[in-house]
């Protein structure tokens, strides 16, 4: 809740835009507003780069696998409930003529 008040002040409408140093000082507009608040501080301190977690395979397919063995199951159960309640039953229809 913090972290997004936090956002929210720096996005905030009432801030004053900072006039951009190629603007001349007698044309209205043309204002730059600062928005990489991401990797610099408010002081304008380089803030260190973030941790990088190695995401490989071996932990994409811990994953994946056992979610798609789950979600095989559920819809084999649940297409063996509807069959049996007679909910959805494929016709057997022979139009080999």
């Amino acid at each position: 809740m913090a972290s997004a008040l936090g956002r929210l002040s720096r996005l905030s409408v009432l801030r004053v835009p900072r006039k951009s140093p190629m603007t001349p000082p007698g044309v209205p507009g043309n204002t730059v507003i600062a928005c990489r608040t991401s990797v610099c501080s408010s002081s304008g301190a380089m803030l260190p780069k973030p941790k990088k977690t190695p995401f490989g395979l071996i932990r994409i397919g811990l994953v994946v696998v056992p979610f798609l063995y789950v979600g095989t199951q559920i819809s084999k159960n649940f297409a063996a409930l509807l069959e049996e309640h007679d909910i959805f039953v494929p016709e057997d229809d022979d139009d080999d003529d």
